[in-house]
């Protein structure tokens, strides 16, 4: 989970620097006023939720890295207690069951960056069929009906 998670974390990463380009090239290209305007608004947005999803994704690798130093910690004290054979059974028991905690922790942060993702993944196509429908022929856009996505909002655009 850790190796996954950081992968993503660079996915944001070079994302990011992607958007801050595509910022630049339009801010120095003399693009319409509407078409700006439009393109600086869902670009700002895709920044907005790509800071929050980096944000998740560094807190969830946190967690898993706490997650495998109480594995680690409860393995040592597996060992000591059964070296020592005093009565401190419930310890290896407790930080497993602390270990478990954060690593379901790490995972619901994870569902809740997928999610999101999703949404921004979205929120970027419908962008994209909004803009192409003004430069493609009517008679292309007619035979293509707009595509919903089920538990999403359907807007007039």
């Amino acid at each position: 989970m850790i190796l996954s998670t950081s992968t993503r974390l660079g996915r944001v990463v070079d994302r990011v620097r992607s958007l801050s380009d595509r910022f630049q090239q339009l801010a120095d290209s003399g693009s319409p006023a509407e078409f700006f305007e439009e393109q600086r608004v869902m670009l700002y947005d895709q920044l907005d939720k790509l800071t929050s999803r980096s944000r998740l994704l560094q807190r969830a690798l946190t967690t898993f890295y706490l997650a495998v130093g109480v594995f680690v910690a409860t393995s040592v004290a597996i060992g000591v207690v059964a070296f020592s054979g005093t009565r401190g059974a419930w310890i290896p028991v407790a930080t497993g069951l602390i270990g478990a905690f954060f690593l379901f922790y790490g995972s619901m942060l994870l569902v809740f960056e997928a999610r999101l993702a999703l949404s921004t993944t979205h929120a970027e196509m419908d962008f994209i069929w909004r803009t192409t429908k003004r430069f493609v022929p009517k008679e292309l856009v007619e035979q293509h009906k707009t595509h919903y996505v089920h538990f999403r909002k359907k807007s007039d655009d």
